[in-house]
């Protein structure tokens, strides 16, 4: 016969056994701190991009709305009238073949050159660091002297771009005068401003890059240039995207390049006698500034928006067509 020596049970358990009192302010508290803080972490974002914004678009709407002067103090509601009067309004299109026609020739060039240029900094060379730190001197550059020189270089009687095309025979270009060349004078002065940038951003994409691959493809006898364009090119696909996309954010809003390279003009927001170089932004200050039209730019502004979403748009469901992003 065996005798049982563990203790008798008594009808409470142990101390340890039981759990702690729910209910109390100190669970309270850290449950609210569980869920809250997290919110309350992404909150300061939320409520900058709220102040500076959405409330400034919602603000701009409802001016547009409006035949809003800033000088004359009018407030007078208009309805759609001044999107109606957009629609049919000559210059503000011009401006718009012009802001196109410059994108054009500085977005397509600059980022196949910052293409070029990243994956020539990705080889390995002697001072690598000293150029790729040259690659951000434009960017540091002060955008009122880089317009200076660049206006200096394109003078029509002594800009030393007329002077190097004169010694093959070429005769001197006028460069503010004709739409095209002006075209071309401004979108040079963007590419050397932004090209280091883009080409920065390819590099650090470019040096994420397992190196196994291009190691795998040489033993296979793929030379530099089918390496390139068949494991760099598709590996960089959605860089590439985000490149494109913050690039036609800048070309759209293109202002001082054209504005201060229209110096010396009687009224530098006109982009030229002719507008040929006026942009939709340098348009849409004209109207707010110039002629006291502040609804009216209000309504170009909101233009330039819908036309900024139109192209991010395109340019996002072409690359991801493309098998860049999913």
């Amino acid at each position: 016969m065996t005798t049982d020596l563990r203790p008798a049970r008594s009808g409470n358990p142990p101390a340890a056994d039981v759990p702690p009192p729910r209910g109390g302010w100190r669970s309270r508290l850290a449950r609210l701190d569980l869920r809250a803080s997290p919110y309350l972490f992404v909150s300061p974002f939320f409520l900058v991009f709220l102040a500076f914004g959405v409330f400034p678009l919602g603000f701009t709407l409802w001016v547009s709305l409006h035949e809003w002067g800033l000088a004359s103090g009018t407030r007078k509601w208009v309805g759609l009238d001044n999107f109606a009067y957009l629609v049919g309004d000559a210059d503000f299109w011009h401006a718009t073949v012009n802001t196109l026609g410059i994108f054009v020739l500085s977005t397509v060039p600059q980022l196949l050159l910052a293409l070029a240029l990243a994956a020539a900094l990705d080889r390995k060379m002697r001072a690598a660091t000293f150029f790729r730190i040259g690659m951000v001197a434009p960017m540091v550059t002060s955008t009122a002297a880089v317009a200076i020189v660049f206006t200096q270089l394109f003078d029509r009687d002594y800009g030393l771009t007329n002077w190097l095309i004169g010694l093959v025979g070429v005769d001197p270009i006028d460069w503010q005068a004709g739409r095209g060349w002006s075209w071309v004078a401004v979108a040079t002065m963007v590419n050397w401003r932004w090209t280091g940038y883009n080409a920065l951003i390819f590099l650090a994409a470019m040096q994420a890059i397992p190196r196994d691959l291009y190691e795998a493809a040489a033993i296979d006898g793929a030379s530099r240039l089918r390496q390139f364009w068949q494991i760099t090119v598709p590996l960089l696909r959605p860089t590439i995207l985000f490149a494109v996309i913050v690039s036609t954010i800048g070309g759209l809003q293109l202002f001082t390049e054209p504005a201060l390279f229209g110096v010396g003009s009687a009224n530098r927001m006109d982009g030229g006698s002719l507008h040929q170089f006026q942009t939709i932004t340098m348009y849409m200050f004209d109207n707010a500034f110039g002629e006291d039209r502040y609804g009216y730019a209000a309504t170009v502004s909101w233009a330039l928006f819908v036309m900024i979403i139109a192209f991010s748009l395109l340019n996002f469901l072409f690359v991801r067509r493309t098998g860049g992003a999913r």
